[in-house]
């Protein structure tokens, strides 16, 4: 059951509950959403019955996103300076680990008007068509773009669609853009006081909304959008943007939902938020290792095959609200990476994870990253890598089928495999604090695999694994 303030802040900080539910009364909102974690239903709605699939999807993914990791940046808090040069040095050392596509955090000034902290939220955007002035000037921010562009790297920029800074000109200029209460008041969205709730009924402001979209494709050439809280934006808006964004430059767009039905038009990829949540629990023994099972047949029904889906343990929701992955994962923060970046979808790694980060970063305010000496980059160097150069690990829809291997203690161990033509991997992870001498069956074809990380052979049916250990064993190592 739900209290008030929990319900809070769920609403704050994940951000998905559908647009709808504005004008309810809290309390009838309370009411709702116990009754759904009383009846064990998914916490993200998405206003579809759950075990629809859709049956086609018009998106074609660009061909450099079939194998590719996603990287989120914060650049208040990556350097000292807080600056997009600064940054720029970094995009080296992080194509060396693997990563494909830079994914920023908003860069658009933010609204001084109820501004949340000292600093403001990244997520109250004063100006659509302006980068922030703390990190730099919009030459600067090109400069990154060409700069990650000749490494074959890819950048896209957080997109806020759903709600303005109470400051932006659009307040003053477009009133009838925004959602307001009864009396004609306009409104914030929940409790971010921070900002005014937009209005899409007024196809005006689908207009203005997408030609600010296209503005940094036509402006910066960057590759695409991250899109927050896309279900509180109506799927016909997603629908049209992209079809007027390709026109202009085909484009990656993740949406930070779990919508089947935005795959259709509009997204490559979205939110594994059902997952995370799940890998937490069971983490923390609230769970049991078989869920992870019934979560897997029931997301191959709910979506199509070609869906990319963004898998992780952290975020900046998650490390700023929830706290870091090793406050929520503990001695399992590796193991749950080499999950999620293993399982069909893509991976994301979180700036600072590559250096242990143990701290919720500040929202609000000034709060650099601790870099110490990127104790995990060889780590996620060896995890991130191995899926460009083996196919059974390409993203949904390009890499091989996920295929659960059953074990001697499957309550304790998880093993799978994935095999795509030549190509084949078998992962196999421990989720107890034990050593476990563990026993596989039917895993003859497996048999001379060697391990990324300790390069180990798989003997065929055995292996002995540590405590919160883990093997990714592969044919495709070099």
């Amino acid at each position: 059951m739900l209290n008030a303030p929990q319900f809070n802040i769920y609403l704050q900080h994940n951000k998905l509950i559908m647009k709808t539910l504005f004008s309810l009364a809290i309390s009838l909102s309370i009411i709702y959403f116990s009754f759904i974690a009383c009846n064990n239903t998914n916490r993200h709605s998405s206003g579809v019955d759950s075990t629809a699939i859709i049956d086609s999807s018009k998106i074609k993914h660009l061909d450099w996103s079939k194998n590719a990791t996603i990287y989120e940046v914060n650049i208040r808090q990556f350097t000292t300076e807080g600056t997009f040069n600064a940054f720029v040095p970094h995009l080296e050392r992080l194509k060396k680990m693997g990563i494909d596509i830079i994914w920023l955090m908003p860069i658009n000034p933010i609204g001084i008007k109820n501004r949340k902290g000292t600093m403001g939220s990244y997520y109250s955007i004063k100006d659509y068509k302006a980068v922030n002035p703390e990190f730099g000037t919009l030459d600067d921010f090109k400069n990154l773009v060409n700069k990650a562009h000749t490494l074959e790297m890819h950048v896209i920029i957080d997109w806020v669609a759903n709600h303005s800074a109470w400051d932006n000109e659009w307040v003053k200029n477009h009133p009838d853009w925004y959602s307001k209460d009864s009396l004609g008041k306009m409104i914030s969205p929940f409790d971010w006081t921070d900002v005014a709730d937009l209005n899409y009924d007024n196809k005006e402001l689908w207009n203005e909304m997408i030609s600010s979209l296209k503005f940094w494709l036509t402006e910066t050439n960057i590759d695409g959008f991250r899109c927050d809280v896309a279900e509180l934006v109506p799927v016909e808006f997603w629908n049209k943007a992209r079809t007027e964004l390709d026109k202009v430059k085909p484009v990656f767009m993740l949406a930070e939902a779990e919508k089947p039905e935005l795959h259709i038009n509009a997204f490559d990829m979205t939110y594994g938020w059902e997952l995370h949540f799940l890998l937490n629990s069971i983490v923390k023994g609230e769970k049991p290792l078989s869920d992870l099972d019934a979560y897997f047949k029931k997301d191959s029904e709910r979506y199509v095959q070609s869906a990319y889906r963004m898998q992780f343990t952290s975020n900046h929701d998650e490390n700023s609200w929830k706290g870091s992955e090793y406050e929520r994962m503990g001695n399992y923060v590796k193991t749950c990476a080499v999950f999620t970046a293993t399982i069909p979808g893509m991976a994301l790694v979180y700036n600072g994870q590559e250096s242990e980060l143990k701290k919720r970063l500040l929202f609000f305010e000034k709060d650099t990253i601790n870099w110490k000496n990127y104790e995990l980059a060889d780590f996620y160097t060896k995890l991130l890598n191995l899926k460009h150069k083996n196919e059974a690990l390409w993203n949904n829809g390009y890499g091989g089928d996920f295929k659960r291997i059953a074990t001697n203690c499957d309550s304790l161990v998880y093993a799978f495999s994935r095999v795509k033509n030549d190509s084949k991997v078998l992962v196999v992870m421990n989720f107890s604090a034990q050593n476990q001498l563990v026993k596989i069956k039917d895993c003859s074809e497996f048999k001379g695999l060697k391990d990324i990380f300790i390069s180990e052979i798989f003997n065929g049916s055995e292996l002995n694994l540590e405590s919160f250990g883990y093997r990714v064993y592969s044919n495709k190592n070099d």
